[in-house]
């Protein structure tokens, strides 16, 4: 079985992410999204709001994908989770140069304390690249419409927490 980890905070995920959803979905037999507990970003949502959006935006695309697509809170080590989950892939989405520099250094630090599990690199669709859960928040926050960047569900969401 092919196992990949798709990791991140998710805070909250955003249509960039459910589109590297997608096309990681067609590599693997099960996707792991690993939602990371990070304290030090204090994410707007916690972590149980964070894994319930996750689950709810994910289980049509799973049947619809024919995978299964399993979601999997974590606070250790990226390599530790992969192989926490039995992952032999980790998927990382790109949206820019900008995000290459750092992500070839985690893979470089990940081959170093485990080169059996592989990185893949998946470049969000064009219409997706822009769109970052950090920036989507604050245009939330002041009062902006983000449907074009997340779904009604998380629309919702984000309209709740910022009322």
């Amino acid at each position: 079985m092919r196992i990949g980890l798709y990791p991140g905070t998710f805070d909250p995920i955003t249509l960039g992410h459910i589109d590297i959803i997608r096309r990681a979905a067609v590599l693997v037999d099960r996707l792991v999204i690993g939602v990371a507990i990070n304290r030090d970003k204090g994410p707007l949502f916690d972590l149980d709001e964070r894994v319930a959006m996750i689950e709810a935006e994910c289980s049509e695309l799973a049947k619809e994908m024919g995978v299964e697509i399993v979601v999997h809170p974590f606070e250790n080590l990226l390599i530790d989770c992969a192989n926490d989950v039995n992952a032999q892939i980790i998927v990382r989405g790109l949206r820019a140069v900008a995000d290459f520099e750092y992500e070839y250094q985690m893979v470089g630090m990940n081959r170093a304390l485990d080169d059996s599990v592989e990185t893949v690199f998946l470049m969000a669709d064009a219409k997706h690249q822009a769109i970052a859960s950090k920036l989507v928040k604050e245009i939330s926050r002041l009062g902006g419409d983000v449907s074009k960047f997340v779904t009604p569900a998380i629309k919702d969401a984000l309209v709740q927490k910022f009322s």
